[in-house]
């Protein structure tokens, strides 16, 4: 495609494709800016010889170009808040003290099961832990099913007592 065939589908096609473009956007500066660069996409395409309808082709890529930049400004997107309306945001994470009583209550738990054989703890741990079915854990173990279920009614038994006796005091 030559200059001349570009200017003069510039000139017979712009202000269409730019009202086209605004009435889309509601931006005049942005339908001017994508206005231009469908006409550098079709140069340069056209340069090859490969398009059949360079109108179709403007339109479809003014109109491709309008929603990349929708949706790169729907990326970018932040709403900057005034202080106060940052205030009111309440923190739904864990308080300092949720957290200790959260950690003492993992180091309880360790405790309790260090008193289990160490079996039923591995048992525990895979079971309760890692999130393996009895059937998995039997496997991986090269145990019956039925002992991985009397292992870990031990360990719940055992953790169950503990609880209920710190309960009590």
């Amino acid at each position: 495609m030559s200059d001349l065939d570009i200017k003069g589908l510039f000139l017979k096609h712009a202000s269409a494709v730019q009202s086209f473009l605004l009435r889309r956007s509601n931006d005049s500066q942005l339908a001017a800016d994508l206005t231009q660069e469908s006409f550098l996409r079709l140069a340069e395409q056209g340069e090859d010889g490969r398009i059949d309808n360079s109108p179709a082709y403007l339109y479809r890529t003014a109109r491709n170009l309008l929603i990349d930049h929708q949706r790169q400004q729907l990326r970018r997107k932040t709403d900057l808040l005034a202080d106060e309306q940052l205030a009111e945001i309440v923190d739904a994470g864990a308080s300092v003290e949720e957290i200790a009583a959260a950690r003492e209550g993992v180091e309880t738990l360790q405790q309790v099961m260090a008193q289990l054989p160490k079996r039923t703890q591995e048992i525990f741990h895979l079971n309760r832990i890692e999130g393996l079915t009895h059937a998995e854990v039997a496997r991986e173990l090269g145990i019956s099913d039925s002992s991985v279920q009397k292992h870990l009614a031990k360990a719940l038994a055992h953790v169950m007592a503990h609880l209920q006796g710190e309960s009590e005091q």
